[in-house]
C-alpha cells in the first residue's frame, strides 16, 4: 500500500496533516468560534414545522434563488452585485482557487491567518505565499505586503477582516491600498462580520477585483455549513463554473431562509457575545502573565507565560474546558491560546480554570 500511495498521491498532499477536530464530549467547547446559544423552544418548534414540507426525494434548488433573495435583503448586498452560495466558506475558497489555478500561479495571504487559504492553495496545485504580520501586535505591515504583491503577482489575495486567529481588524485605508495594488482578485473574508461594525460589503463595485466572502456559521448557524460570495456578476459567473451541482442541500436552504426571517434572535445573541467579549477581555487583562489581544471577532487570542501553553491547555482540558492551542502552529503564535467567547457561565468556568492552571 505504501508504494501505491507514493506512486499515486502527490507529494504536497502526502506532506500535509489532515484538518484535525478534537473530541469534545463532556467539555465546555470554546475552541471553534461557535455561537454558544441555541434557539428558544418556540422558534425550534416553528423551524421543525417548516421542515415538514420539505421533499427529500428531490434535489435542492441548484441556485438557491429563494435563499439568495433573502440573503440580499437581510445582509444588504448591493442589487448590482452577483451572489454565489457555498457549502461553508471552505468550499468557496476552493471554488476561487480552482477558477484561477494555473502552473506557477500563487495565492497570497497574511500570516498568521486562516489555515484553509494555505491548504486549498496546495489542493489546487498553487503556491501559497504568506506575508508575516507585525510580531508586536499582529498589525498589517503594509510596505512588506505591497512589496510582496509586486514580487509575487498573486492571482488571489485573501484578507480576513477581522483576522483569524488574531481577532484584529486591519486599517481600512491599508486594505484599500491592497485592493488597488493587487494584480488579481482580492477576497475580503468577513466571516466575523457580526462582531464588528466595519465591512467592505457596501463598497462592492468600487473596484472590479474586489469580492466579499461571508459565512452564516459565526452568527449561530454553524451546523448548516452555508457561506456566500458577493461581487461583480461577470466574475462570479466564471467562479460559478467550478461549483459542484446541488452543493447546498435542501435542509440547509430551508433552514437558512427560516433563520434569516427571524434574524432578530441571532442579532440579539450576537450582541450578548459582544458584551461578554468585553467582560472576558477585561478579566483576562487582570491575570498576571496573560496578554490578551484586542478582538473584533467572537474569540480572544491570548499569550501565556513562555513555554507553558501546552501545560495550560492540558490543565484547562482536565478541568472541562476546551480551547485552541496555537503554540507551535506558526512562529508568531508561540505561547498563544485562542478562546471562543461563550456564555457568561462558560467564560467564568474558563477564567477560574485558567487562574488555577497559572
Amino acid at each position: 500500500m505504501s508504494k501505491l500511495i507514493e506512486h499515486l498521491i502527490c507529494p504536497e498532499i502526502q506532506n500535509l496533516d489532515a484538518y484535525q477536530v478534537p473530541d469534545t464530549a463532556g467539555l465546555i467547547k470554546l475552541d471553534a468560534m461557535e455561537n454558544p446559544y441555541t434557539w428558544p423552544k418556540g422558534l425550534r418548534h416553528e423551524w421543525l414545522e417548516a421542515l415538514r414540507v420539505v421533499h427529500l426525494n428531490r434535489y435542492p434548488d441548484p441556485r438557491g434563488d429563494e435563499l439568495r433573495a433573502v440573503l440580499r435583503a437581510s445582509m444588504g448586498i448591493p442589487d448590482a452585485m452577483g451572489l454565489l452560495l457555498g457549502n461553508g466558506s471552505d468550499e468557496l475558497i476552493q471554488m476561487l482557487a480552482l477558477a484561477v489555478a494555473q502552473p506557477g500561479r500563487r495565492i497570497l495571504s497574511l500570516d498568521p491567518g486562516f489555515v484553509m487559504y494555505r491548504m486549498i492553495a496546495l489542493f489546487a496545485g498553487m503556491e501559497y505565499v504568506g506575508v508575516p504580520l507585525r510580531a508586536e501586535d499582529f498589525s498589517l505591515d503594509l510596505s512588506a505586503l505591497l512589496a510582496a504583491l509586486e514580487k509575487e503577482q498573486p492571482a488571489i489575495v485573501f484578507v480576513a477582516y477581522p483576522n483569524n486567529p488574531t481577532g484584529n481588524l486591519f486599517d481600512a485605508d491599508a486594505v484599500v491600498r491592497i485592493i488597488e495594488a493587487a494584480p488579481g482578485l482580492v477576497i475580503l473574508d468577513e466571516a466575523y462580520a457580526p462582531f464588528t461594525d466595519y465591512s467592505f460589503l457596501p463598497r462592492l463595485g468600487d473596484w472590479p477585483n474586489l469580492v466579499v466572502m461571508r459565512t452564516l456559521s459565526k452568527m449561530g448557524l454553524a451546523g448548516l455549513r452555508l457561506g456566500y460570495l458577493a461581487g461583480p456578476n461577470e466574475l462570479l459567473a466564471e467562479i460559478n463554473k467550478t461549483r459542484l451541482p446541488y452543493n447546498v442541500g435542501v435542509l440547509t436552504q430551508v433552514s437558512a431562509v427560516f433563520a434569516l426571517h427571524h434574524r432578530g434572535v441571532l442579532d440579539e445573541q450576537t450582541q450578548r457575545i459582544r458584551v461578554e467579549r468585553s467582560r472576558l477581555f477585561a478579566k483576562l487583562s487582570r491575570l498576571d502573565g496573560i496578554r490578551p489581544y484586542p478582538s473584533e471577532a467572537n474569540f480572544i487570542l491570548l499569550r501565556v507565560p513562555a513555554g507553558q501553553a501546552g501545560e495550560i491547555f492540558k490543565s484547562l482540558k482536565r478541568n472541562g474546558v476546551l480551547v485552541k492551542n496555537l503554540d507551535g502552529t506558526q512562529p508568531l503564535l508561540e505561547d498563544c491560546l485562542r478562546v471562543t467567547v461563550g456564555r457568561a457561565e462558560e467564560n467564568d468556568t474558563f477564567l477560574a480554570a485558567l487562574a488555577s492552571a497559572l
